[in-house]
């Protein structure tokens, strides 16, 4: 079929709300935000617009598209994952309505809302309703990830001021506003057949509203039906919330950490990786005492500080049968991607990933799509997804001329933090000091 390599059935059941109460198509199109932290799509809010409307009408030009064979920009993050090999969102969207990019014709017409698609031929126009959405919450974070955003994180807009490398701060996130958050709990309690929620920060566990659309879900018994899911940077624990997530009918949790050395420190500033464990032990004992059905993985975004110590993150999950996710890879800042490593350094990291691969390789590596989300085959998932890895770095096309940009920021951010990178990464040390690290 001519859209076979494009198409993606998420826009027929799912959509987002940013940090900023904007409306979005897909929870993995590329990002729209500009250096003043505005959204660059303009697109209505749940502040003052219908998500029912902007889903089955505004969002009608974005399904004619992927109907028509169209390549969207907005949906390049996941055509760089399947170029090499990793799982996709659209791949992880498509499978839920049945559809598999491996046997695409046979599964695309035998997908329970085949006819829905056939409805949206003409003019992209659906009647079904949102059922799967992606929900960030605000910027509310304690963390102060180096790749990450002050659009994510509240503690990094405050350090980024103060160092000067933006003058304001992001606008306030949409659920300070109350009757926003009120509203948006009716729709949710109103969704027939309501699906699966997740959400996002900041640091989900500790903003306020989290708390409260999850009260309100478990007091009306729409927890019944609905899977949840979340990410937490694994610096705190509620126990509450942690009660509260165990009245769903399926917990999707997402667990952040970049590798399991001192390194993570310094990625994830300022969590302890010691204490980061403990956390994680705690996730991984609740879970096996509730009742419920828990699906736990590492969620990690591999940079170019990161990449050589990746392998300890598959090493963790593999032995404890989780799964590790990165949702993309990375491309903002486009001094953190991967590719900005020099041939050497690519070869150290190609090296380290391909003698943890061959130690674990217990089955054929073939073109089948493992299933991330299915406990039975976690870890050939985890090996799928070292093996994304390792296919970019042999892969990707060189970007080092980012090196500079990456050095100029480490070292503005360090005369705040009062570390240093080569601490927790010497094998660096020659690279950067031949950057300029020393200035």
């Amino acid at each position: 079929m001519s859209f076979e390599r494009t198409f993606c059935s998420s826009p027929w059941y799912h959509m987002r709300i940013t940090p900023t109460g904007h409306f979005q198509f897909c929870r993995n199109q590329t990002k729209t935000i500009d250096k003043n932290f505005k959204e660059i799509a303009n697109s209505p809010t749940i502040m003052d617009s219908s998500p029912i409307d902007f889903f089955q009408n505004t969002m009608s030009g974005y399904r004619k598209k992927i109907l028509d064979g169209e390549v969207l920009d907005e949906c390049k993050d996941c055509y760089l994952q399947e170029e090499h090999k990793q799982v996709s969102g659209r791949q992880r969207q498509s499978l839920k309505t049945g559809i598999s990019i491996d046997q695409f014709e046979k599964t695309l017409v035998s997908s329970p809302i085949f006819e829905k698609f056939k409805q949206s031929m003409d003019n992209g126009y659906t009647d079904l309703l949102p059922i799967d959405w992606q929900i960030d919450l605000g910027n509310q974070c304690n963390g102060r990830c180096v790749y990450c955003t002050p659009y994510y994180s509240s503690s990094l807009a405050n350090e980024f001021k103060k160092i000067g490398l933006i003058k304001e701060v992001p606008p306030k996130a949409w659920t300070e506003n109350e009757e926003a958050v009120d509203r948006f709990v009716d729709i949710l309690k109103n969704t027939p057949k309501l699906c699966y929620l997740h959400f996002l920060g900041g640091e989900t566990i500790t903003m306020p509203s989290f708390k409260k659309i999850l009260k309100a879900l478990v007091k009306t018994e729409v927890c019944d039906n609905v899977s949840i899911g979340l990410t937490t940077n694994l610096t705190v624990w509620d126990q509450e919330i942690a009660d509260l997530l165990s009245q769903f009918k399926e917990i999707n949790l997402g667990l952040s950490v970049e590798c399991f050395t001192e390194l993570n420190d310094y990625l994830r500033y300022p969590s302890k990786i010691n204490e980061v464990k403990a956390t994680i032990e705690r996730w991984l004992i609740h879970s096996s005492e509730n009742k419920n059905s828990w699906l736990i993985s590492l969620r990690v975004t591999a940079t170019c500080l990161s990449i050589l110590h990746l392998d300890t993150v598959y090493e963790y999950a593999y032995n404890n049968d989780i799964g590790v996710e990165s949702c993309n890879f990375l491309t903002e800042p486009k001094f953190m991607r991967i590719s900005v490593l020099p041939p050497e350094i690519r070869k150290m990291a190609i090296n380290r990933l391909s003698f943890w691969i061959a130690s674990k390789e217990i089955f054929k590596n073939d073109k089948q799509i493992v299933n991330v989300r299915n406990p039975s085959t976690i870890k050939q998932a985890v090996l799928q997804d070292a093996h994304s890895y390792l296919n970019y770095l042999e892969n990707q096309p060189d970007e080092s001329s980012e090196l500079n940009n990456l050095i100029i920021y480490l070292k503005k951010l360090e005369l705040s933090r009062n570390n240093s990178i080569l601490d927790y990464l010497p094998e660096y040390e020659k690279l950067f000091r031949d950057t300029g690290y020393n200035l």
